[in-house]
């Protein structure tokens, strides 16, 4: 499963290496995370991690498989 998480404003690099499972992008004012995900024990995880450091999720959903 592939899933994109919209994260309000720009994460510095250092912060995006917290996502070390992840890509990452900054536009329009969002940092997008994208990547594969192996179960929803994983995503669930991701979300938790975005929470503890603090960071805004506004989005999330999961992409075409490729």
């Amino acid at each position: 499963m592939r899933y994109e998480i919209r994260i309000d404003g720009h994460m510095s690099d250092i912060l995006a290496e917290a996502f070390p499972e992840l890509e990452h992008v900054v536009m329009s004012g969002q940092t997008v995370l994208f990547g594969s995900v192996v179960d929803e024990a994983q995503l669930f995880g991701l979300l938790a991690r975005c929470q503890s450091l603090g960071l805004h999720v506004v989005e999330m959903r999961r992409m075409p498989d490729d």
